[in-house]
């Protein structure tokens, strides 16, 4: 195939696969591939303390549950509840701040974030995610 219908393809199926760091063997095997579209962000979002969202992908808005208790409601609705949501807080002079999330209380459209301090108790904190997973 030429370089030019390699990028046809690539365009038109919106999913590549690419090879591992073993390149193409002597023998012709390619090793192990990566799924592009799989290994893709679906959903990031930064908000300050008062859910307003200063920079997001595929979040539509923030809801204010209570102290330190936001859901994020996606854009696009993922395929599962089993999505990797990876938090942390802005407020890195602050030890004692940071972010968290519970599996049960997540949705296809949604997450729960939670900003905490060491005693455990709720704070409302800048936090940041980043979400993986497939969406629907």
């Amino acid at each position: 195939m030429s370089k030019a219908s390699d990028l046809a393809r690539l365009m038109t199926s919106g999913s590549t696969a690419v090879h591992g760091e073993a390149g193409v063997t002597s023998s012709g095997s390619t090793g192990a591939t990566t799924n592009l579209q799989q290994g893709l962000a679906k959903a990031f979002c930064h908000w300050n303390s008062t859910t307003t969202i200063a920079n997001g992908f595929n979040i539509s808005s923030i809801d204010d549950d209570g102290t330190g208790d936001n859901d994020l409601n996606y854009t696009n609705p993922f395929s599962n509840t089993e999505s990797i949501i990876t938090s942390g807080t802005e407020n890195s002079f602050q030890s004692s701040h940071m972010s968290m999330t519970t599996i049960g209380g997540n949705t296809a459209s949604d997450c729960t974030i939670y900003g905490v301090i060491t005693t455990g108790a709720n704070v409302d904190v800048g936090q940041f995610i980043l979400v993986d997973g497939d969406l629907a």
